[in-house]
């Protein structure tokens, strides 16, 4: 029998402010432990929190650019457990009323199509401290310097289907936070963590006891971890077990989730109202200024491709994914035109080569924008072919010593390669023709079947001169001319 599966994520952004959410330690990341960690952080006798109000803004950002609900009175509660590197017992977050409520993120399927995946809620709230067990013996050492890093934690429906939409969210929601400047994105430090909670079903039947997969910070993992808990829940069940509510932790060596403790309801954090700090007001003109702030999301600058460069709805939103890879597209199109055919390179050779040597698009290793539009103009005015062109790029990718940020710069080192590799394409009519007579007179079976009606006879012909000029020659001037002659 099939089964339904039913995803939903809660993410912890950490957000880019220079200090934390209700002190004024550093957020900096990489310090000596407990070196950036003050009085309130530790919650010591007599201090009280004070709101950070830059973290404040990028909730409002967030807010306005997944179209949600920014509350115009929201407030913070006390979340009461003992957790060790939490020096307060409680952590400050939101729960009655959160900062955001609604909204949603729009991702691409595997077929191409688009689904908005709706969200519950954003709130804000402090990150706890990090248990160090690495080099400490027998015992575990606590550093405090995350402790009150803001986070905005946003919670989804459960309207994830399969782990690759739950990776198409998690990328989509990533790029959005990136794109805003409200994070830093960086998941290798934490700054963007995932907690999956996932349950299986007959279809049709209710809601099957979900399990959480907490601190997910790859979108690897993500996938890897939801693909085995899917499989070990359908096991249980199967085998005529029960789901019990837990939270796991994905354990990516073996690949595979393990218990951590059984999951708490939000009764059990004994939820109440902070004395300490008044409700979180947010008046009409703060977020109307926010909103006129705000830089083009992606979802408009998608809308603007389709419209300005005619891409298909499928490309413009591969080309949004992120700021930086739609800024690489804009700036390689307003150098030397042709959308469709930068567009094509850079979802094809170009991607493929990044994903390959595991790259971001602006990392320094990475073909830039100049050095690409520098290919497609050359194709572009007909110095090489594109079979040539993916040569040529391959020489590109292969010495990125030089980050070359200017067209005429790139133009320059692109024709030095063309030359030194003998990539220059073959237009010279009556060099072509001379070629096609030969081919013609060493080849009179094929132009006989070709006469005879056998089209394949007329591309074994183009094969033949194609061979005779090592592929240099205008493919489009070879058929052209061949046809003439056979005409």
């Amino acid at each position: 029998m099939t089964w339904e599966v039913v995803i939903g994520i809660e993410t912890h952004v950490q957000l880019s402010t220079a200090s934390k959410i209700f002190s004024g330690s550093s957020t900096q990341f990489g310090a000596a432990p407990n070196t950036q960690a003050n009085a309130v952080d530790m919650a010591l006798p007599g201090v009280l929190p004070v709101m950070n109000k830059g973290a404040v803004q990028r909730a409002i950002q967030f807010g306005l650019a997944v179209g949600g609900q920014v509350a115009a009175v929201s407030q913070f509660e006390r979340k009461n457990y003992f957790y060790p590197d939490l020096p307060k017992a409680y952590q400050i977050s939101q729960f009655e009323v959160p900062v955001v409520a609604g909204g949603g993120i729009a991702i691409l399927r595997e077929d191409g199509s688009e689904k908005t995946i709706r969200l519950t809620r954003a709130h804000l709230e402090e990150d706890a401290g990090k248990s160090v067990h690495e080099g400490m013996g027998a015992f575990s050492g606590i550093d405090l310097n995350r402790a009150g890093t803001p986070l905005l934690e946003i919670v989804s429906e459960p309207d994830i289907a399969n782990a690759k939409e739950a990776v198409a969210y998690a990328k989509a929601l990533h790029g959005l936070v990136v794109w805003l400047g409200i994070c830093d994105g960086n998941m290798q430090e934490g700054s963007f963590r995932c907690d999956a909670n996932v349950s299986v079903r007959r279809p049709g039947a209710p809601l099957g006891t979900r399990r959480e997969i907490k601190n997910l910070n790859s979108f690897r993992f993500l996938e890897e971890a939801i693909n085995y808990e899917v499989r070990e829940q359908i096991r249980i069940i199967e085998d005529g077990g029960k789901i019990q509510q837990a939270t796991v932790l994905f354990d990516p060596d073996r690949g595979e989730t393990r218990v951590m403790r059984t999951k708490e309801d939000a009764h059990d954090y004994r939820y109440f109202p902070d004395p300490d700090l008044p409700p979180l007001t947010i008046d009409a003109a703060w977020i109307e200024r926010t909103r006129s702030e705000m830089p083009e999301l992606p979802q408009q600058l998608k809308a603007r491709f389709e419209q300005d460069y005619g891409l298909s709805a499928y490309d413009a939103a591969m080309l949004t994914q992120s700021k930086a890879f739609a800024g690489y597209f804009q700036n390689a199109v307003n150098a030397v035109g042709e959308p469709k055919l930068v567009a094509n390179w850079m979802l094809g050779e170009l991607s493929a080569y990044l994903n390959r040597e595991d790259l971001a698009i602006d990392d320094p290793r990475a073909p830039t924008w100049p050095e690409l539009a520098a290919v497609v103009q050359r194709i572009k005015d007909q110095t090489v072919s594109n079979a040539q062109a993916k040569k040529l790029f391959q020489a590109v990718c292969e010495d990125t010593r030089m980050q070359i940020d200017e067209l005429a710069a790139a133009l320059a080192r692109i024709d030095a390669t063309i030359e030194a590799k003998d990539l220059k394409q073959v237009t010279d009519t009556g060099a072509i023709e001379a070629i096609i007579d030969e081919v013609l007179a060493a080849n009179a079976k094929s132009v006989d079947e070709f006469r005879a009606g056998k089209d394949k006879a007329f591309n074994a012909l183009v094969g033949q001169a194609m061979k005779a000029t090592r592929g240099k020659a205008n493919p489009a001037l070879v058929n052209e001319l061949l046809k003439k002659k056979l005409g």
